[in-house]
């Protein structure tokens, strides 16, 4: 896949991903504008479509989105960029609501087809961000 069209599978990703809870909450929100200024990429016909939020996108929408930007043999560069940005938007309203969750963890079972080193740069995100998950998960209850 070419860069531009794989900025926007990422952008589109994380779309489907603000929407995985049912709704997108404000800080999500303003974490897709604002990441999709950043790209270049606000007028973008399809991208535009979906943040005016007209219609919810589906969680398998989304699943299937994350697969086609993946591929079969998912590199480490684009696994840990598409780790980083779904955890930044997951993240960005404080909550981590049961499908984000789940999302993070289909994330996190696809350790396997990118990496072999248990000190891998992902094994240190991945830590990382699992500290941020009990920590959210414990300050709910």
């Amino acid at each position: 896949m070419e860069e531009p069209q794989k900025i926007k599978q990422l952008l589109k990703i994380l779309i489907g991903a603000a929407w995985i809870d049912g709704t997108i909450q404000p800080e999500e929100r303003e974490y897709l504008h604002r990441t999709v200024r950043e790209f270049n990429l606000a007028d973008e016909r399809e991208i535009k479509l979906l943040l005016s939020e007209v219609k919810p996108v589906k969680p398998a929408e989304c699943y299937q989105w994350l697969e086609e930007y993946l591929g079969d043999r998912p590199n480490q560069e684009d696994y840990l960029h598409l780790l980083e940005a779904i955890s930044a938007l997951v993240y960005s309203d404080r909550m981590v609501h049961t499908e984000e969750a789940k999302l993070l963890s289909k994330l996190h079972n696809l350790q396997a087809t990118t990496s072999n080193s248990a000190s891998s740069p992902f094994d240190k995100a991945l830590k990382g961000i699992q500290k941020l998950y009990k920590l959210a998960i414990s300050e709910k209850t």
